[in-house]
C-alpha cells in the first residue's frame, strides 16, 4: 500500500495514547510549540489528527479479535476447528457452536477497541484547532457512528457517550436500542452532504455516509424483529442511488482486482482500510488460514497457524463454472514450493482437502479443509500484513439494491426484473468463460438456497471409519426466503465480515432468520422460533463489571 498517513505531535499525542499503535514518524510539524493566534489550522492539518482514529478502525474491524472475527466466525462460510496435533479452536469452538457466553476474550477485545475509537473522535471534537474545519468535524462524526454502527449491531444495548471530558467515576448510562438508532441516524444525516467527495483510503466521504446509511436501514427491521414497516428498504434504496448516480464508482474488471495489496486506485471501493509496512500493518489472514508449509508456496516471511478452513458445505453450493471458487479456495489441489518442487510432509504430497472432520471432536488434522487466498500475497512480503481491505464496495451497492427491491417487489418504476439485472451485472466478471451462467432470474434470487444446511460432521480420528460417528443430516435451504440472492451474497463476499448479518437479516418460511433456524458443520439449530436472543452477543463480563449501569444482554 503505497498511502500515506502522517502522523503528528501535539493534540495527536494525547488521542493516540488511546489507541493499541504508538505514533510514529514525529519529524513533522510541531503544533505544542505554536499559538493558534500565529498558525492558521489547515485542513490537512485537521486529517493528520485522525491517526487514533485510523488506528482504533484498523483493530476493530480486521485485528485479532475484531468485528470481522466474530462476524465470520459465527456465520456458515467458514471456522477454526481444534487442530490435532497444533492447538487451536478451544477460543473459538464457541462462536461457531453458537455457544455465546460473556467471557469468550472476542466480545471484549471488540468492545474495548471500537469504544477506544469513540474516545478518540470524541476528544479530537473537543479540540478548537479540529471545531474550525467543518469537513474534519463531519467526518469525525461520521466515523463516531460508525463505531457505534458496529457496537449497535454487536451488542444492540450499548452505552452512549458523546463528550471527551467526565468527572472523576462517571460511568455512561446504557441506551436503549431506539435511542442509539436515533443517534446513529441523525449523526448521519446531520453530516450527509459535509464530508467531501474525495476518493481517499481510509478517509469517510460523502458516499461512505451514504452506504452506512443504507446499511442502517436495510438491517432496522431485523435489528428490531418487526418486518412489518418495509418502507425502510425505499430508504436504503435512496440512500444507494446516490452512490450509482454519482457516477464516481464501478465494479472493477476481476473479483481478485478487490483484494490486491494497494486498492486505493481500484473504482469498486467506496471506503477502505489501509495497511502499510510503514505506518500500519495487521491484516493477518493469510498467517491465520495457511499451514507454515504453505510459505513455500506463496513465499511469504511471516508466522503461519494453519487455523481457519471453509466449511465444505460451503463449497458445495457453487456453480462449477463461479471464477469466484478459484480466486477464493486452495482446496484439493497438490500443493507445490514456488520451484516447482512437491510439498511433502509425513510421507505424501500436501492437500488441503475439502471434507472436515469435527469443530472439536476430535478437531480437524493440519491440512483439512480448503483455505482463502483471494488477498494477495505477494512473494517476500509478509503475507497479507499490508493487504488493504475493502470495507464498502460498489458490488454491495448493486447486491442491496438488488434484495430491497424484491423485498418491496419494486420501487419508484424500477422492478424486481431491475434487480436481477443488477445481480447479473455483479456475476458477469465471474463466468467470462460461460457468460449465459451469470444470469440470474427473479424466481432464481427469491427461491431457495442451494447451502445444503444440516448437522454434517465426523468424529472418527484418521484411519478410523465407525459408521455410527458420521452425521450427515439433510435439512437443505429450500425453505429460505430470497435464497438465491443469499447465496450470491456468501459467494461475492466470504471472507469480508457481513455473514453474520445476512443471515440475521434473511428469513425462512417459518419466521426464523437463517442464524437461528439453520444448522450447519457442528452447529445446531434454535429448535424455539420465537428464541432469537443469539442474534446479538453478550455484553463482556469485564465492561458489566466496569459499570454497574450496565445490564447484561437477554438470554445470557
Amino acid at each position: 500500500m503505497k498511502t500515506k498517513i502522517k502522523t503528528y505531535v501535539g493534540t495527536a499525542l494525547v488521542a493516540c495514547s488511546l489507541s493499541f499503535n504508538s505514533c510514529t514518524d514525529l519529524s513533522e510539524k510541531i503544533y505544542d510549540t505554536m499559538s493558534p493566534d500565529i498558525y492558521q489550522f489547515t485542513p490537512e492539518d485537521a486529517q493528520a489528527l485522525f491517526v487514533p482514529v485510523y488506528n482504533s478502525l484498523r483493530d476493530v474491524l480486521w485485528g485479532w479479535y475484531s468485528y470481522s472475527d466474530i462476524s465470520g466466525l459465527s456465520g456458515d462460510l467458514w471456522c477454526i476447528p481444534n487442530r490435532i496435533g497444533i492447538g487451536w479452536g478451544d477460543l473459538y469452538i464457541p462462536l461457531h457452536k453458537h455457544e455465546f457466553n460473556p467471557q469468550i476474550w472476542h466480545f471484549g477485545a471488540f468492545w474495548t477497541r471500537a469504544y477506544a475509537g469513540v474516545t478518540a473522535c470524541n476528544r479530537l471534537l473537543a479540540d478548537p484547532a479540529v471545531q474550525s474545519v467543518e469537513t474534519t468535524v463531519a467526518q469525525l462524526r461520521a466515523y463516531r457512528a460508525l463505531y457505534y454502527y458496529m457496537l449497535f449491531d454487536a451488542y444492540r444495548n450499548i452505552p452512549l457517550d458523546t463528550e471527551a471530558n467526565h468527572e472523576a467515576g462517571w460511568l455512561p448510562e446504557q441506551a436503549t436500542p431506539q435511542q442509539m438508532w436515533d443517534f446513529i441516524i441523525s449523526e448521519l444525516n446531520e453530516v450527509k452532504g459535509k464530508c467531501g467527495n474525495e476518493k481517499i483510503m481510509g478517509r469517510i466521504n460523502n458516499y461512505s455516509v451514504n452506504m452506512l446509511l443504507a446499511n442502517m436501514y436495510i438491517n432496522h427491521n431485523a435489528w428490531f424483529n418487526d418486518d412489518s414497516d418495509k418502507s425502510w428498504y425505499g430508504k436504503c434504496i435512496d440512500e444507494l442511488n446516490e452512490i450509482i448516480e454519482s457516477g464516481l464508482y464501478s465494479l472493477a474488471p476481476n473479483y481478485l482486482d478487490n483484494f490486491k495489496e494497494d486498492i486505493s486506485g481500484n473504482p469498486e471501493i467506496i471506503f477502505g482500510i489501509p495497511y502499510t509496512e510503514k505506518y500500519g500493518g495487521g491484516n493477518y489472514y493469510a498467517s491465520m488460514w495457511l499451514a507454515v508449509i504453505s510459505k513455500k508456496t506463496y513465499g511469504f516471511n511471516t508466522w503461519a497457524t494453519s487455523g481457519a478452513n471453509v466449511l465444505s458445505q460451503f463449497l458445495d453450493s457453487y456453480d462449477a463454472a463461479d471464477g469466484r471458487y478459484k480466486d477464493c479456495w486452495n482446496v484439493d489441489t497438490p500443493q507445490y514450493a514456488m520451484d516447482g518442487t512437491p510439498l511433502i510432509a509425513n510421507g505424501v504430497q500436501v492437500v488441503y482437502t475439502k471434507e472436515i472432520r469435527s469443530i472439536d471432536q476430535p478437531g480437524c488434522y493440519e491440512y483439512e479443509g480448503g483455505r482463502l487466498v483471494k488477498y494477495e500475497i505477494l512473494p517476500g512480503d509478509m503475507a497479507t500484513n499490508y493487504d488493504d481491505v475493502p470495507f464498502y464496495r460498489y458490488a454491495d451497492v448493486l447486491l442491496k439494491k438488488a434484495e430491497c427491491l424484491l423485498r418491496l417487489g419494486g420501487y419508484k418504476g424500477e422492478t424486481e426484473q431491475d434487480a436481477a439485472d443488477l445481480v447479473t451485472q455483479v456475476r458477469a466478471r465471474n463466468f467470462k468463460s460461460n457468460p449465459a451462467k451469470a444470469v440470474r432470474t427473479v424466481a432464481q434470487l427469491k427461491g431457495g438456497s442451494n447451502y445444503p444446511y444440516g448437522h454434517r460432521e465426523n468424529r472418527n480420528e484418521m484411519g478410523k471409519n465407525d459408521p455410527a460417528k458420521i452425521f450427515n443430516e439433510i435439512e437443505g435451504g429450500a425453505d429460505i426466503e430470497l435464497g438465491g440472492l443469499l447465496d450470491e451474497r456468501a459467494w461475492e463476499f466470504v471472507g469480508e465480515y457481513v455473514r453474520r448479518q445476512d443471515l440475521i437479516r434473511f428469513k425462512m418460511t417459518n419466521g426464523q432468520n437463517v442464524y437461528n433456524g439453520k444448522s450447519w458443520f457442528c452447529k445446531p439449530r434454535v429448535t424455539d422460533v420465537s428464541d432469537n436472543h443469539l442474534n446479538i452477543f453478550p455484553i463482556p463480563k469485564e465492561a458489566i463489571e466496569g459499570n454497574v449501569k450496565l445490564k447484561q444482554n437477554p438470554g445470557y
